[in-house]
């Protein structure tokens, strides 16, 4: 099954709609789908819809499905026009075989256990050399309570630790660090094989593989530098396409 999914609304909104999410992944994602008015092209993991909307804006047929009833009445609220469920990705036997041009996945796969069962039926709703688009927190840097900044004061550098990356994990992650603590996402993290052999063995050929960086930059101070650096040379999301063969 699918973890569970983000739990309360509110959050949701803000986790979908945030900055990365709007200035980031939103341009490249639109960049890559480039969607067209005759295809059908599906959200995995849509949470409250955000993107699903601006897919729809250019006129394309959107589907949408998460595993959390709560955002998907929000999506509902939010993209009226849209055909959202209330589903777990790796059974999506509503949909036909063969009936979808791409499908995307924006911080979603991260939380879904099982990726052969998801490959799986996206190889199934797929249409012949239909694409997945996924993207996630790089795996390589952004490892759920095994990686963190640090700063080295010899050499004034910022700089990445990852304590583990090649060990698969499971971590609950707190939404709302220090204040409710019983309000939890779950994080899947793999390394970058397991997820092209899952692909692999469900069908499908990575076509590309992308990673951005943050966006933002430090306010004037003596790391200041050093921070900018930091976040130009280690990339914040990865993206991987894959192409039905």
């Amino acid at each position: 099954m699918t973890a569970p999914a983000k739990k309360g609304t509110s959050w949701g909104d803000e986790y979908v709609i945030g900055h990365y999410q709007k200035s980031v992944i939103l341009p490249n994602l639109l960049r890559l789908v480039n969607p067209q008015k005759n295809e059908v092209v599906l959200d995995l993991g849509c949470g409250p819809g955000f993107f699903s909307g601006e897919i729809a804006k250019r006129g394309t047929k959107v589907l949408g499905i998460d595993l959390s009833k709560t955002l998907i009445e929000q999506a509902k609220k939010n993209h009226p026009g849209i055909n959202f469920r209330a589903a777990d990705a790796e059974r999506m036997e509503f949909f036909a075989d063969h009936s979808i041009d791409k499908i995307f996945s924006v911080l979603a796969i991260q939380n879904m256990d099982s990726l052969h069962k998801v490959f799986s039926e996206c190889a199934r709703l797929l249409k012949p050399s239909g694409k997945l688009f996924l993207i996630l927190n790089h795996p390589a840097f952004r490892v759920p309570k095994r990686s963190a900044w640090g700063w080295d004061d010899g050499k004034k550098m910022q700089y990445r630790r990852v304590d583990g990356y090649l060990s698969e994990s499971k971590e609950k992650i707190s939404m709302h660090p220090g204040d409710k603590p019983s309000e939890y996402t779950v994080s899947f993290h793999r390394p970058l094989q397991v997820y092209f052999k899952n692909l692999r063995n469900n069908g499908f050929a990575v076509t590309t593989l992308e990673e951005w960086e943050s966006n933002k930059a430090s306010e004037p101070g003596p790391r200041a530098k050093a921070e900018n650096l930091a976040r130009k040379e280690i990339p914040l999301f990865l993206l991987i396409e894959a192409t039905k063969i």
